[in-house]
């Protein structure tokens, strides 16, 4: 009966270790399935940040008046542009020959930096989701510029950003003059100053190609 007893407790004391497998793997398996889930999720949500610079809403109601896809436009062009031109006007400060490109790169950089923190506020209120980086476009322009030096560096520097300012200028008008919110007026109001100025600091260094712009 000895060695029966002894056989019992040793299956006795081998039933946990099984016991102990089979939760492993359960464990396991668990763990495998949250891991595939959360990257399925990763991959198939939206973005938290329009990628592209496109935002799309639809009309809702804020109490500064309705806000429509084209009051978010706005606010995703000018964050956009900031984005571009605050560390090229930085750049410009390093790379430029003429002392009129750097100084006009330093005063764009400066005042994108106050009007980044506008338009944020603005978007904040309104419950607009801003993008995080330039568009394709504008990274474009932004790797141009890094292969540039000299008077090539100046005169594109003045040039793509006179062009851009040109075009942003033309949606803040539009939309300035047609938005229904209040609070998108009186930002559209302040973000065309900038743009103004900006398009000043860039005409007075005498680069400028007017034939060039459309």
């Amino acid at each position: 009966m000895a060695p029966v007893r002894r056989l019992a407790r040793s299956r006795r004391r081998i039933r946990p270790a099984f016991g102990s497998v089979r939760i492993t793997n359960y464990v396991t398996v668990v763990s495998c399935l949250i891991l595939a889930a959360t990257t399925l999720y990763v991959l198939v949500r939206p973005p938290l940040t329009p990628a592209d610079g496109h935002t799309i809403g639809g009309r809702t109601s804020t109490p500064w008046g309705p806000l429509d896809d084209n009051d978010r436009l706005l606010l995703v062009k000018v964050r956009q542009a900031g984005l571009w031109e605050m560390p090229t006007g930085q750049q410009a400060q390093q790379r430029a020959k003429s002392e009129a490109v750097k100084e006009a790169g330093r005063h764009i950089a400066e005042e994108h930096g106050v009007l980044d923190e506008d338009v944020r506020a603005v978007a904040g209120r309104l419950g607009v989701v801003l993008p995080s980086r330039p568009s394709a476009l504008q990274q474009g322009w932004m790797a141009e510029l890094s292969t540039k030096s000299g008077d090539d560096y100046d005169r594109t520097f003045v040039n793509r950003l006179r062009a851009a300012h040109g075009k942003v200028f033309a949606t803040i008008a539009q939309i300035r003059a047609t938005t229904r919110n209040s609070m998108i007026r009186e930002f559209a109001q302040r973000a065309m100053a900038f743009v103004l100025r900006h398009m000043g600091y860039l005409e007075s260094t005498g680069l400028v190609d007017y034939s060039a712009l459309g």
